[in-house]
């Protein structure tokens, strides 16, 4: 029987977990954070298959930690580790809640094309750290008490005055942990992740026509794909 070719991805995608802000907890696999994202993660590997390689970071410890950063060197080892096995091939980033935070901060490396932050924990301007080449959406519900969604907002109006393809999304009534507007808050991942594969087939395309986000109600964790 012959072997089936490898396949290279023509994109690859980075799903980061939220957290807290201080807490020297080990992160697990199984805590609410990452069982949140694991949803996301499936999703993504089902609709596109081996056109995305697609992995779940799982950080050391649970808190962000004020100026230690404590996920960003899990985060920035599992973006190195998915450029070595795929060199060249461009990467997106989703994050959700503190994940938002180290999506903004990771975005500063060029290979990042792409951000979509789901109820950002923005603090002190962390959009700042976007490329210009970066293509963000920001998602958050408008009922959020634990992160700022004003905040979000001010952060994309900043990246598009700046020359930034940035999008705000509100959830009107959206809460933080993202159990409402299911259909939306997955509809808009898999929307995401598809408009960048479009971009990487047609760079002139724009991604206006491309994605449509109208509200309407270190160490990685998972596999590529290989099926």
């Amino acid at each position: 029987m012959a072997k089936r070719a490898p396949t290279t991805p023509r994109l690859l995608v980075l799903v980061l977990p939220g957290g807290t802000d201080s807490s020297y907890r080990p992160f697990s696999p199984r805590q609410a954070s990452a069982l949140r994202m694991y949803p996301f993660t499936w999703s993504i590997r089902a609709r596109f298959g081996r056109s995305v390689c697609v992995r779940q970071v799982r950080y050391r410890v649970y808190g962000w930690n004020g100026r230690q950063n404590s996920p960003m060197p899990y985060a920035r080892a599992a973006l190195d580790d998915l450029e070595r096995t795929h060199p060249g091939v461009p990467v997106a980033l989703i994050g959700h809640s503190m994940g938002g935070r180290v999506g903004a901060q990771l975005a500063a490396d060029r290979r990042v094309v792409g951000l979509l932050a789901l109820a950002p924990w923005w603090q002190y301007a962390d959009w700042r750290f976007i490329h210009d080449g970066v293509r963000v959406v920001a998602i958050h519900g408008t009922a959020d008490e634990r992160t700022y969604p004003r905040r979000t907002e001010k952060g994309v109006h900043e990246l598009a005055a700046r020359g930034v393809d940035a999008t705000f999304v509100p959830v009107p009534d959206g809460d933080h942990a993202m159990l409402d507007h299911i259909r939306l808050w997955h509809g808009a991942a898999l929307d995401f992740v598809g408009a960048a594969l479009t971009r990487r087939r047609e760079p002139a395309a724009s991604s206006a026509q491309e994605e449509t986000f109208a509200p309407a109600d270190a160490i990685t964790s998972s596999r590529c794909s290989a099926r």
